[in-house]
């Protein structure tokens, strides 16, 4: 059974760096063939892709979120993480982290086979 584990603070300041890890058991996040993601959903809205990061390492993020968004791994620790910068109460959202085989996911829950059970990140001052 993999298991997803999301952690980090659930309040960030404006203008802040967003950080958060996912701890994954059950699985390695170097098992070839599959993504691992960051996803979220803020308050009454679809799911949003945020990046993925694959077997290899290779990292690919969403067009929107490009430019503040960097998704690492810990192999050692069997960890993901995420870090996005500068951010404003737009990013105030319930954080995933899940497992699929595309590389980039859609925005609906059966394009991921796993998932965490979220953490809510608020952004405000």
């Amino acid at each position: 059974q993999v298991q997803l584990q999301e952690s980090g603070p659930g309040l960030v300041k404006p203008s802040q760096t967003l950080s958060l890890t996912c701890a994954v058991s059950g699985d390695s996040v170097t098992t070839t063939y599959y993504f691992w993601y960051w996803i979220r959903q803020p308050p009454g809205q679809r799911l949003e892709w945020i990046g993925s990061i694959a077997a290899t390492g290779d990292t690919n993020y969403s067009p929107s979120l490009k430019s503040r968004t960097s998704i690492s791994r810990d192999t050692s620790k069997n960890q993901i993480s995420l870090q996005l910068s500068s951010v404003t109460p737009e990013d105030t959202a319930v954080y995933y982290c899940a497992r699929g085989r595309k590389e980039v996911p859609g925005t609906t829950w059966d394009e991921y086979d796993y998932w965490g059970h979220g953490t809510q990140v608020t952004v405000s001052s």
